[in-house]
């Protein structure tokens, strides 16, 4: 093949493999619902309870 066919033949991208399963999300969501209680009077905690509600939405 010359460079011209190679630069003309489209390139198939692979669909990204998932990270987490559906269950690794409920367990990442009861560890953040726990941890929600620990710093529960910081101002980081409203971050966390996004997070556990983004979650929830997820599952």
């Amino acid at each position: 093949m010359s460079n011209d066919e190679e630069k003309k033949k489209p390139i198939l991208l692979e669909r990204p493999r998932a990270v987490f399963s559906q269950e690794d999300f409920e367990l990442i969501r009861v560890a953040v619902a726990h941890y929600l209680h620990v710093v529960k009077n910081e101002p980081v905690a409203v971050k966390y309870s996004n997070l556990h509600h983004r979650l929830g939405r997820i599952s």
